[in-house]
């Protein structure tokens, strides 16, 4: 079998997958749950790298994942990727009516507030199915720092917020105070209860941190990602800087590599 750009290949290929490989076949739609997750980490570092290269290859695993996952479904004769496809047409046109309907939707924050009326009405439909929806449901599946931005976001929409970002500047404050009443002395290890107490505090700075990105218009997630990136473009400076000294890290003084960190730094202004 050779590769296609032809998207029914693609599925054929997934079909011979999952009769041939043994891997493949003893898969099921929960034991693939990690790599989903893994793979769209990937895309979105691979993004982050800007390599196009690297890019292609992590959009194909995610879409992988989507030609898997249906691939099951259909086996368990719940649905095929066709329905998957429809569905998601179907709700693009409807959250679009301004594309397709002809809505006169002139600015991205009409746009916003149609879209999000289109959401309530679309959770009332499945609350007349089963239980009432609260405020707080609407919170997206993902990291915790997703989910952080999102409670938040759901919980200014009702009021829930201060007015400016000075508050949530002030409850940082608050929180990381807060964590420092309760760290344990340089040298000492935590005790089970103070690690306890400690990841609740910790997780109040976080979701204070996040608060504040939000209300600055940035998004929690991929401010740190960006950091994940630069932290690893430096690190691997330092490594190669010092390979051509015929040192490795473990080998080298931690000073060294904190005048080659800073080296890394002034190189990246240069290159701004």
């Amino acid at each position: 079998m050779t590769p296609t750009n032809q998207f029914a290949d693609l599925l054929t290929l997934m079909a011979r997958l999952r009769s041939d490989c043994p891997w493949d076949h003893k898969q099921t739609n929960h034991s693939l749950i990690p790599y989903a997750i893994e793979e769209t980490y990937e895309l979105v570092e691979a993004i982050q790298s800007g390599d196009m290269e690297d890019i292609k290859g992590e959009l194909g695993d995610v879409l992988l994942q989507v030609v898997f996952h249906a691939h099951l479904y259909n086996e368990q004769h719940q649905f095929d990727i066709g329905d998957v496809i429809y569905h998601l047409q179907e709700k693009l046109i409807r959250r679009h009516p301004h594309v397709f309907d002809k809505e006169n939707l002139k600015t991205e924050a009409d746009v916003k507030q149609r879209w999000d009326e289109i959401k309530a009405e679309e959770n009332r439909e499945k609350a007349k199915r089963g239980k009432p929806r609260r405020t707080l449901d609407a919170v997206k599946a993902g990291s915790a720092l997703m989910q952080a931005q999102s409670l938040q976001n759901a919980a200014n929409k009702v009021g829930f917020d201060w007015d400016v970002v000075s508050g949530a500047v002030d409850k940082l404050d608050e929180e990381i105070a807060e964590l420092k009443a309760i760290l344990p002395p340089d040298g000492h290890k935590p005790t089970p209860e103070q690690k306890r107490e400690l990841e609740k505090e910790l997780g109040d700075c976080y979701f204070a941190l996040t608060n504040i990105a939000r209300k600055l218009g940035i998004d929690s997630e991929t401010a740190v990602l960006t950091t994940v990136h630069k932290f690893k473009s430096r690190f691997g400076f330092i490594e190669d800087a010092l390979a051509k000294q015929g040192k490795t890290p473990e080998t080298a003084s931690l000073q060294e590599m904190d005048n080659l960190w800073d080296l890394a730094k002034v190189m990246e202004k240069g290159q701004a």
